[in-house]
């Protein structure tokens, strides 16, 4: 998902994500990229919100290298605006679907947050309960112990647990196709020491969520897929948003193709693969106007209880380095603070193919922005992705 922001990340050598030695493989961190910082002057200057997504999106593609850049810009009146730029497929130019479905990466984390926060609600999960309470006997590794690990720490990224992701292989190519079970994952993680004593540090880990998605299971009884889809997609009207069945490899509606930036060669198209990897942490589909819709109603009140929606939004300081500038950490959620004042909440996703970045604010503005390479082929590409949100929802 990428750097160490949220959502799968890269390498340790190419994000800013915990200590990864996949090398080219995209988790879920943003890692250096500067929300704050001022677009290109070609798309720093429109009078309106359009012309500054549209601007932005060309600059993303024209400048930065993407193939495709696609947008959903929601106004305080709750009327949509869907903006695309560059070509879905490199290979034909055919035109890029606008509202194309993507892969979320880690958004699914916080998908999966409110899940575990509505069972907080309904008195079933308890946050500073020990994993142990629901997981018994799973939890044990080198400095690892699931009595002392709290629900509260796998949702903030508190736990200290080493990240799977780092140990997975080559997911854009020998593991591409492979079909990965939880609790292969989690034994990957298991296999290495622990990052730190819980609760004293803060590391962007994948394990943490897939942890969360097997309480949701052993709680309810019913697959994390099935809850996902009732307690929120069908919930909330989100038509285009689901969670990839076992084997399901492709992407089942209108969608740009995903590719993937090999150093020194072409891109190549990592469209269809097997996102079992991700699961609780990064493996759901949508579009960028689900992903407005989902985000908006969370933090509007429509998926939580007052009390559990305060829980979410109590944030923890982020290390330097671990994601972008400025960016703090809820449960499952960021905040960052926007250049013209307050915050934008949400939270991002790195999996190979693509790149989205949500950011909702208070006063009921969101916008989404997903790219179609999981590494832009010029540096400065996912900085750019955060400024055009920061300048969307500053105009």
């Amino acid at each position: 998902m990428t750097d160490r922001s949220h959502s799968f990340r890269r390498a340790r050598a190419s994000s800013s994500g915990p200590r990864r030695g996949i090398a080219t493989v995209l988790v879920m961190a943003a890692t250096g990229l500067a929300v704050g910082g001022a677009l290109p002057a070609s798309a720093a200057q429109p009078r309106g919100s359009g012309q500054v997504v549209r601007q932005g999106l060309d600059h993303l593609v024209h400048d930065d290298g993407y193939p495709a850049a696609l947008a959903a810009d929601l106004g305080r009146d709750g009327r949509t605006h869907n903006y695309a730029a560059g070509v879905a497929d490199l290979s034909t130019g055919v035109k890029v679907p606008v509202d194309g479905q993507v892969r979320a990466g880690s958004n699914t984390k916080a998908f999966t947050a409110t899940v575990v926060l509505q069972l907080v609600g309904e008195g079933k999960v308890a946050l500073d309960a020990p994993v142990e309470q629901y997981l018994p006997n799973l939890v044990r590794g080198e400095g690892i112990d699931g009595r002392h690990i709290t629900v509260r720490q796998l949702l903030q990224h508190t736990s200290g647990l080493p990240d799977y992701a780092e140990f997975v292989g080559d997911l854009v190519g020998t593991q591409r196709h492979t079909y990965l079970q939880p609790r292969t994952l989690l034994d990957l993680a298991l296999a290495h020491k622990a990052l730190f004593a819980p609760g004293t540090s803060w590391a962007y880990s994948n394990t943490n969520y897939l942890l969360a998605g097997l309480i949701i299971e052993k709680v309810t009884g019913r697959p994390l897929a099935e809850e996902i889809t009732h307690r929120i997609a069908e919930r909330i009207g989100l038509r285009h948003t689901y969670f990839p069945g076992a084997g399901d490899e492709g992407i089942r509606e209108a969608h740009p193709k995903g590719y993937y930036a090999q150093p020194g060669g072409p891109l190549k198209d990592v469209t269809e693969l097997d996102p079992s990897w991700a699961w609780a942490a990064g493996q759901m589909i949508s579009t960028p106007s689900d992903l407005n819709r989902f985000f908006s109603a969370l933090f509007g009140g429509g998926l939580l209880e007052p009390a559990q929606l305060a829980q979410m939004r109590t944030t923890v300081e982020v290390p330097a380095g671990e994601m972008w500038p400025g960016a703090r950490y809820g449960l499952g959620v960021t905040s960052t603070a926007l250049s013209c004042g307050g915050l934008m909440w949400g939270h991002g996703g790195d999996i190979p193919g693509y790149q989205t970045r949500t950011g909702v604010t208070d006063d009921g503005r969101a916008v989404t922005v997903a790219v179609t390479a999981d590494i832009a082929p010029a540096k400065q590409g996912p900085s750019d992705v955060l400024a055009l949100l920061d300048a969307t929802l500053c105009r």
